[in-house]
C-alpha cells in the first residue's frame, strides 16, 4: 500500500488553513481578554471556556487541515468520522466555549438574531439539520458536491451552521434563549437520533458501493485533484483509493455507517446524561426551596 507522504507537506498539513485557524484563535482571545473592558457586563473567561475553544480549533484543523482530510478522500469511513466531528462534536464545544456576553453581543445584530430565533425553533432545527445531512449523503448529491471546491465548501459551512442551530435549544447558556424544559430536551434528543438514522441505515445496509467518489477512478481523480492540487495529483499517476487500503469499498462504506451511528449514540448519550442531571438538580433545588418556605413561613405583621 502507498503512504500519504507522496502527496507532500502542503497537501497534508494545509499551512494556510492553519494560519487561518490561528487568526480566529487570536481574535477570540483579543475580544474576550484584551478588549473585554470595552463591553459593559462582560465576564472573565473561565478555564473551561479556554480549554473548550482551543479543543474546538484543534479539532477543526485536524479534520480539515491535517492528513485526516486527505484520508477522508481515500476511505469513506474516515469521511464519516470527519462528519461526526464537524456536526456532532465541535458545535456543542463552541456553544459552551463562547461566553454568554459574546452571544448576546452577536444577537444584537438583527440578521443574526432573526436567523437564530427562527432556525433554533425545535421542530425547524431538527428538520433542517437532519434534512440537509441526509440530503448530502444521497449518492448523486454527494458525488456532485465533492467534485466542486466551492460547492463542497459552501455545503460544509451551511451544514456546520445548521448543526449549531440544532444544538442551540439543548445547550445554550443564554437564559432568555433557554426555552426547552428537561422533559422536552429528552424528547428532542430522541427525535434527533431517530431522524438521523435513515442516512446511516442507507450506508450500512447497502450491498454495493454507493459513491462514485470512491469507486469511479475518473470521479475519484477529480476529487483528489481538488484536495491535493491538480498538478501534484497528475504527477503521481494514481488509479484509485484501493492503492491506500486493503479494505473493500463495500466494507469501507459499511464501516463508515456503523462508526457514524455508534459515535452519534455516544455523543447523544453524553448530552442526554447532562440534560437529565441538570433537570434532576433543578427539581431538587425547587423542592428544597418549597420545603424551606413551608418550614420557615414569613412572619405575620
Amino acid at each position: 500500500m502507498l503512504a500519504l507522504d507522496i502527496f507532500g507537506f502542503k497537501a497534508l498539513w494545509s499551512p494556510y488553513f492553519l494560519l487561518f485557524m490561528a487568526a480566529i484563535t487570536a481574535g477570540y482571545f483579543l475580544l474576550t481578554i484584551k478588549y473585554r473592558h470595552l463591553f459593559p457586563g462582560s465576564e472573565k473567561l473561565t478555564k473551561q471556556q479556554i480549554f473548550l475553544f482551543l479543543l474546538s480549533m484543534a479539532l477543526i484543523y485536524a479534520i480539515k487541515g491535517s492528513p485526516l482530510d486527505v484520508l477522508a478522500h481515500l476511505m469513506f469511513y474516515v469521511h464519516m468520522i470527519q462528519m461526526v466531528a464537524l456536526v456532532l462534536l465541535i458545535p456543542p464545544l463552541l456553544i459552551f466555549a463562547i461566553p454568554v456576553w459574546v452571544w448576546r453581543k452577536l444577537l444584537e445584530f438583527k440578521v443574526i438574531n432573526s436567523l437564530l430565533t427562527f432556525f433554533t425553533k425545535p421542530l425547524i432545527a431538527l428538520i433542517v439539520f437532519n434534512g440537509l445531512f441526509s440530503f448530502y449523503h444521497i449518492p448523486l448529491i454527494f458525488d456532485h458536491v465533492m467534485q466542486s471546491f466551492w460547492m463542497h465548501t459552501a455545503y460544509t459551512l451551511v451544514l456546520f451552521v445548521v448543526a449549531v442551530f440544532m444544538w442551540w435549544p439543548l445547550l445554550n447558556q443564554v437564559p432568555e434563549h433557554q426555552n426547552l424544559s428537561g422533559l422536552k430536551k429528552v424528547a428532542y434528543i430522541f427525535a434527533d437520533g431517530i431522524l438521523i438514522t435513515p442516512a446511516c441505515a442507507l450506508i450500512i445496509f447497502a450491498d454495493t458501493s454507493l459513491y462514485a467518489t470512491y469507486s469511479d477512478p475518473a470521479v475519484w481523480g477529480k476529487v483528489m485533484a481538488l484536495c491535493v492540487g491538480s498538478a501534484n495529483f497528475a504527477s503521481l499517476n494514481l488509479s484509485g483509493p484501493e492503492l491506500f487500503s486493503s479494505m473493500s469499498l463495500v466494507h469501507d462504506q459499511q464501516l463508515g455507517g456503523v462508526l457514524m451511528k455508534v459515535m452519534q449514540e455516544v455523543i447523544y448519550g453524553a448530552i442526554l446524561a447532562r440534560v437529565f442531571f441538570e433537570w434532576f438538580r433543578k427539581d431538587q433545588a425547587e423542592a428544597e426551596e418549597i420545603m424551606n418556605h413551608n418550614f420557615n413561613p414569613s412572619p405575620v405583621k
